[in-house]
């Protein structure tokens, strides 16, 4: 099978039907920008988007996916994370537990129960947000390269 990057099939199949980008755009209910960095494999459209472009030219989700290795493999590694998210254990589970004990220790030592209100406070919501927290993190991390 002839392998075809989405862009370059969607731009092909555009001008098999003898659409412009900005028909296109409209009836998909998008920029024409999108469209463009769709045809220039810049980006990807979405799985509603490519539901309405597989209407308007007249093919399947399935043919584009087909088509398009790098598209296979981005799938695959969403997948991939999809499944990391399941995981119970994370280490943000253990590290969260690690903090609630130092606390405990220290308070012990200390003498003082407010440590262990607060390192226990702390410590529950890493467990319980540490994947938000690591986002948060690396969209921060983004946007501070991406300013400089």
């Amino acid at each position: 099978m002839n392998e075809l990057r989405l862009g370059n099939q969607l731009q092909k199949l555009r001008e098999e039907k003898k659409m412009s980008q900005e028909e296109v755009a409209e009836q998909v209910g998008v920029s024409v920008q999108n469209i463009h960095k769709w045809e220039n494999n810049q980006s990807y459209p979405g799985i509603q988007h490519l539901l309405k472009l597989g209407d308007i030219y007249g093919t399947t989700i399935d043919e584009f996916i087909k088509s398009d290795a790098a598209l296979q493999n981005k799938i695959n590694i969403s997948e991939e994370e999809k499944e990391d998210d399941d995981e119970l254990l994370h280490p943000g589970f253990y590290i969260g537990i690690g903090i609630m004990f130092l606390g405990t220790f220290l308070s012990l030592i200390i003498g003082n129960l407010t440590i262990t209100m607060v390192t226990n406070i702390a410590g529950m919501l890493i467990i319980c947000f540490y994947k938000e927290i690591l986002k948060l993190l690396k969209d921060i991390k983004k946007d501070f390269y991406e300013q400089g």
